[in-house]
């Protein structure tokens, strides 16, 4: 728990470096439908976009600590949880997929349970620039 919320550019970095290795030899891609449109983007260059954004949140997190900078351990634990439990949870609800054409409604609540997931996800990152602006203004009103 102290690694979540004091140093959560170690395990930012940590999971950048992970997910890029895993990437590396990644097949296949993902297929995002939206009305009419297919987004295809190959896992490969998925991880890597993935890496790069943990690692500038991991490098941010780095820098604010070493400027002094006063950051909140709540707001700290509640983006470290969102992003990494929110992933862990579309991991998981991923492999329930059901591959028989009779399950459709099943794939398809299963879908909308993990675009919900990715949503809270999405919008649990601006925990991040919010704990970063009040951890500066914190800072100038020590001074």
């Amino acid at each position: 728990m102290n690694l979540l919320t004091k140093r959560p550019h170690i395990i930012f970095l940590v999971f950048a470096v992970i997910t890029f290795i895993l990437g590396l030899n990644a097949n296949g891609g993902i297929d995002i439908n939206i009305h009419d449109t297919y987004y295809v983007i190959s896992n490969y260059h998925f991880a890597t976009l993935i890496s790069i954004l943990f690692g500038i949140i991991g490098l941010i997190y780095w820098i604010v600590k070493k400027v002094n900078g006063n950051l909140s351990k709540r707001l700290n634990l509640v983006h470290v949880t969102l992003t990494f439990g929110g992933i862990f949870l579309i991991l998981i609800l991923n492999e329930f997929f059901r591959k028989s054409i009779m399950e459709y409604d099943f794939n398809e609540n299963l879908t909308m349970v993990i675009y919900l997931i990715s949503a809270i996800v999405i919008f649990g990152q601006i925990i991040f620039p919010i704990n970063i602006i009040s951890g500066i203004i914190r800072k100038r009103n020590k001074t």
